[in-house]
């Protein structure tokens, strides 16, 4: 393809974006030591260690792997404890030159159990003052992931909600007491679990964020679960409808000659798979025979369930939706000796509570396991999940959201966000007035977070800061696409439900012959 000079124009607004960067509120510097905050005294708060870092790395405890270009900054190390089984870990890291006078909070991933130090680092460039907690446990591997929810049922809350707005409260006390004056925006960005925190945070306490970014949000917790359980049953518990590489690959090729061209464009990603009318039953073999080149009939059974996603066994009602056509290369469900954890760790501590819990031997279809599931939602939910319509008092304060996920999302389900975002629009019954507020863009060929064959790397930070700082909303976030370090496509990401539409001429990898239109209704 040709020079990226006709990006010009698209980057240009990139750099409006970040120039808030650039306009560092009078690049603070700090009025306290920072080893002073080792002695600060906060509720239910003991400070570890309160540390100078200058020599632009740092090395996370237990690690090996340094984190490099950091600018100098004061590292707080503490535990929270709100009730005697918590015991939240959390980190909060200043710039000791060019505080940009704002803080961030970032988010986690999975059952989380980990500080996040690499956003630590990414906010701490920026700028920021910023935090993160291991919301409340420590990580443990596998199926054990959530065994301390069994063991100590009070960190099961501090997990769920409680530990990022100690967090956040704590943080912004010490950057007060650091700079001699408090934060002017708190930020909170993350993605997945960390996308289901932001959501959390605008929901239970709407007053700890100014602006929040949330990417593929985990936040209908327990039927997530659910889904992603169904989708290991769907393809693993019977061998025989095992779906190996070289099936997922020939799913996806086909998916692609359906439904590429839907949007006009034929360019290896599908705009809104939810116009794809792709059925993998068209690659069954015929009679018994078996080849690289079909399905068996057990395979199509498996792709569909996975498609269509888990529904009520008795009334057929959707539990929770399935993948999109266009993120077959990505399903994590290929190994069964190895299938994915995160599910089925919710199951064997949390609904079964049984340390020796075969996931083979449970089926939705079956009434008692059904049973199980659902006396253990009912329970569970009310902590767990973060799907409360009600924004309202986030709105009253100017909180401002942006939620973005990728089409191709391989473990949470990209219709999880539309149906979120939805309902919120149900809530308020008015679209200009969610729209002052909150937008959703999806993202065409992204996998989950990141990665995938489509556009995928941008900055909804930037774009948050803009709309929370000077008022400008964005109707559309431009993404690109890099192969080999270097930058070969740029697109559009558009204001939900509006999609990219090609007008027709010029090269289909620059965003200026792209539009954001909203389907024809």
């Amino acid at each position: 393809m040709r020079s990226l000079s006709f990006a010009r124009p698209i980057l240009g607004v990139l750099l409006i974006l970040t120039s808030a960067l650039d306009g560092r509120p009078g690049a603070q510097t700090p009025t306290a030591s920072c080893e002073r905050l080792a002695a600060r005294s906060l509720p239910d708060t003991t400070m570890v260690t309160a540390e100078a870092v200058t020599a632009g790395s740092f090395t996370p405890p237990g690690s090996t792997n340094a984190i490099t270009g950091l600018p100098p900054f004061c590292r707080v190390a503490g535990v929270i404890a709100p009730t005697s089984e918590s015991h939240i870990l959390f980190e909060v890291w200043m710039p000791l030159e060019k505080w940009n006078g704002k803080f961030a909070g970032v988010g986690n991933g999975g059952w989380a159990g980990t500080i996040s130090f690499g956003a630590l680092g990414d906010q701490l460039r920026r700028g920021y003052a910023t935090a993160s907690t291991n919301t409340g446990h420590e990580a443990a591997p596998g199926l054990n992931m959530a065994r301390f929810a069994l063991e100590k049922p009070e960190q099961l809350i501090d997990f769920a909600y409680r530990s990022h707005h100690e967090t956040a409260v704590r943080a912004k006390s010490l950057v007060q007491e650091f700079y001699g004056r408090p934060a002017e925006r708190a930020y909170f960005v993350g993605c997945s679990s960390g996308g289901y925190e932001g959501l959390m945070a605008a929901q239970r306490f709407p007053s700890d964020y100014d602006g929040i970014v949330a990417g593929a949000p985990a936040n209908n917790w327990t039927r997530l679960m659910a889904g992603d359980f169904d989708g290991v049953l769907a393809v693993l518990k019977d061998p025989a409808s095992h779906l190996p590489p070289s099936a997922l690959g020939l799913i996806h090729r086909a998916a692609l000659a359906a439904c590429d061209h839907d949007d006009g464009v034929v360019d290896g990603v599908i705009e809104d798979p939810r116009r794809c009318r792709f059925d993998p039953g068209t690659l069954v073999c015929a009679g018994d025979q078996l080849s690289p080149a079909c399905l068996t009939k057990p395979q199509v059974e498996a792709a569909r369930r996975v498609y269509r996603g888990l529904t009520d066994p008795k009334t057929g009602a959707q539990l929770y939706p399935g993948l999109a056509p266009g993120s077959e290369p990505f399903w994590p469900h290929r190994d069964r000796g190895n299938p994915f954890p995160i599910p089925l760790s919710h199951y064997k501590w949390l609904v079964f509570a049984d340390p020796v819990w075969d996931w083979r031997s449970f089926d939705f279809r079956d009434g008692e396991d059904y049973a199980a599931h659902v006396k253990a939602e009912a329970r569970l939910a009310p902590i767990l999940n973060a799907t409360s319509p009600d924004l309202g008092a986030f709105r009253q304060r100017g909180g401002k959201l942006l939620q973005y996920h990728g089409w191709n999302d391989q473990l949470i389900s990209p219709q999880n966000s539309i149906d979120y975002y939805q309902s919120v629009l149900k809530f308020f019954a008015s679209a200009a007035e969610v729209d002052r507020f909150y937008r959703l863009f999806m993202a065409p060929g992204m996998a989950h977070c990141s990665g995938g064959t489509g556009p995928n790397s941008f900055d909804m930070q930037a774009a948050l800061e803009q709309w929370v700082e000077r008022g400008t909303a964005p109707d559309q976030i431009v993404a690109t696409r890099s192969t080999n370090g270097i930058v070969d496509r740029i697109r559009p990401l558009c204001k939900f439900p509006a999609t990219a539409v090609y007008g027709g001429r010029g090269d289909t990898n620059d965003a200026v012959n792209f539009t954001c239109r909203e389907p024809s209704r």
